[in-house]
């Protein structure tokens, strides 16, 4: 192992799995790989879950010569005409216990940001099923028997116009209920549902007017397990301690149902 490949980090490991590093820091990982095969086995692995669900979503990509940053509402759009053409390839693990840690193609988009900024979607998702999934008198503020006041509601506060509450029950979860809570210090929405087993999962929606571009992603921390994606200026995300088989077909299902 040479001096040089002793710089490589976490975050340019998921650059390479994502196709994101100039020719000259691709060698320099390659080099690194051929020195260390537990990373290479897990940039594999990384490779192989970016293509899975990048063909599950691929019907569902759209894009346009206008777009822009995605999680964190900062205007960055250098280097997007590369990222939007892989638009659907996320992360498949991610190993560090924290949601915030290293995840998909925008990690080097620009080196001065931190990591945290990055992926405040996922994490804020995380959070919310955290605090209030395990909650038995009041999980929500509004209840399912008033689901048309919820939507309003809610709609009302994200400005988004016919917000549609996700019918999730032929996938055999049942709503609970909503509320309204801070995402990124903005107006959020989050719905729950539960199945008949009451197990539970979160779906969360946060607008930044600064998003424009359409991507899907998977997070995981522990048991918790998250997949989220952004459509225009609104971002989702479906939280829930599920198989990722039942997540996704949550999450397509939601993209079905939610505004774009």
């Amino acid at each position: 192992m040479n001096e040089t490949n002793q710089t490589v980090t976490e975050a340019d490991l998921h650059a390479y799995a994502d196709g994101q590093l100039p020719e000259q820091a691709r060698v320099r990982v390659e080099a690194w790989l051929n020195d260390n095969p537990d990373d290479a086995a897990r940039v594999a692995e990384w490779t192989a879950g970016n293509a899975e669900i990048r063909s599950l979503f691929a019907a569902y990509e759209r894009s346009t010569d206008a777009d822009i940053g995605l999680v964190t509402g900062r205007r960055d759009p250098a280097n997007w005409s590369k990222r939007l053409a892989i638009a659907a390839a996320t992360m498949a693990i991610f190993g560090l216990g924290a949601l915030s840690g290293h995840y998909g193609p925008t990690l080097l988009a620009k080196p001065d940001l931190e990591l945290t900024e990055l992926e405040t979607l996922p994490n804020e998702a995380r959070n919310a099923f955290l605090v209030y999934a395990g909650e038995v008198r009041h999980p929500v503020e509004v209840f399912a028997d008033e689901e048309a006041h919820l939507a309003t509601w809610l709609g009302k506060r994200l400005a988004i116009q016919n917000l549609r509450v996700p019918n999730l029950q032929e996938l055999g979860f049942k709503l609970v209920g909503g509320r309204l809570l801070p995402v990124d210090g903005k107006p959020g929405a989050m719905f729950m549902y539960e199945d008949q087993a009451g197990e539970r999962l979160t779906v969360l929606v946060g607008r930044n007017a600064d998003n424009r571009s359409t991507s899907f992603r998977f997070a995981s921390s522990g048991n918790v397990e998250t997949f989220y994606w952004i459509d225009g200026e609104l971002g989702y995300a479906v939280t829930g301690e599920v198989s990722r088989d039942v997540l996704r077909k949550v999450a397509e299902e939601c993209y079905r149902q939610f505004p774009s």
